[in-house]
């Protein structure tokens, strides 16, 4: 056991403790597989993630997430929060525009340029919700079929049932108590909010692995979404998209094209840091 640099934050809002907090292990080298999942299964957050050296020389650090009861290839908050405590504990990036983190899936790309940090939507696979599926969803969250535009189901690492409400407040009206894991994989909810709103969408996730009834901020939804919006030429602006709003957070989530690369689709959000000490692993 040794000590070893710890961080808390919250991510996807500028509020602190509005977010979704995310628990970050900066120097977890040396550390077992069963060391991280216990660790991760202690903090009880939706994820914690451990930095470790790149083991592809493009990358600026490694990084492995866990939620309390296993390890995941890819999650959206864990990676700006995982970026923006790198950064504070003086994480040097080669190149200082983008800080490169290596995961499961790859390299992903956190572009540090706009008004917020942002991470490059990995690609995403969209295929149709099963009819049975829908059903299911529909009963056990009481979900008029009248108040549903369109389904799909998404697949960026994570896999997401989505269901577009008519709108946001159809979205914000749902009771999400009605599904537990692992009956239900995650479902994604999303409504538009009218126009001239400082809002453009109202987003959920329910039945997230880590056993919570709902996740604050999920930016791996998000990015499922974004993409999905973008291969449906809807994504025709920068979106602020709200979530967490029925569970009391104020998660913010900023979807932007790339400025020079429009097919490039960033996913960004806020992150404080809250808890900077050590912790013995």
């Amino acid at each position: 056991m040794s000590k070893r640099r710890f961080i808390q934050c919250d991510v996807f809002s500028t509020t602190p403790t509005k977010g979704n907090g995310l628990a970050v292990v900066l120097d977890a080298d040396g550390l077992e597989d069963e060391q991280m999942q216990a660790f991760a299964a202690w903090t009880n957050l939706a994820e914690t993630t451990f930095l470790l050296p790149p083991g592809n020389p493009a990358a600026d650090y490694r990084v492995r997430i866990f939620t309390p009861k296993r390890e995941m290839l890819f999650a959206g908050h864990p990676t700006l929060g995982s970026c923006a405590s790198w950064l504070h504990a003086g994480g040097v990036p080669k190149d200082a525009n983008i800080v490169r983190q290596e995961c499961a899936i790859g390299l992903v790309e956190i572009d540090q340029r706009g008004p917020v940090p942002a991470f490059a939507a990995p690609p995403t696979q969209t295929n149709a919700l099963p009819d049975e599926n829908l059903a299911a969803i529909c009963a056990a969250l009481k979900i008029p079929r009248s108040d549903i535009i369109q389904t799909a189901w998404l697949d960026n690492g994570p896999v997401w049932q989505v269901l577009e409400l008519k709108d946001a407040a159809a979205v914000l009206a749902v009771e999400g108590t009605g599904v537990r894991w692992p009956e239900f994989k995650p479902i994604g909810l999303i409504g538009a909010w009218p126009p001239g709103s400082d809002l453009d969408f109202e987003v959920r996730m329910l039945a997230p692995s880590s056993g919570m009834d709902e996740d604050p901020i999920t930016g791996s939804l998000n990015s499922a979404l974004a993409c999905w919006l973008a291969d449906q030429d809807r994504l025709t602006s920068d979106l602020r998209i709200a979530q967490g709003s029925k569970i009391g957070r104020m998660g913010r989530v900023h979807v932007r094209r790339d400025a020079e690369d429009s097919s490039r689709i960033l996913i960004g959000g806020h992150t404080n840091i809250l808890i900077d000490g050590t912790v013995d692993l």
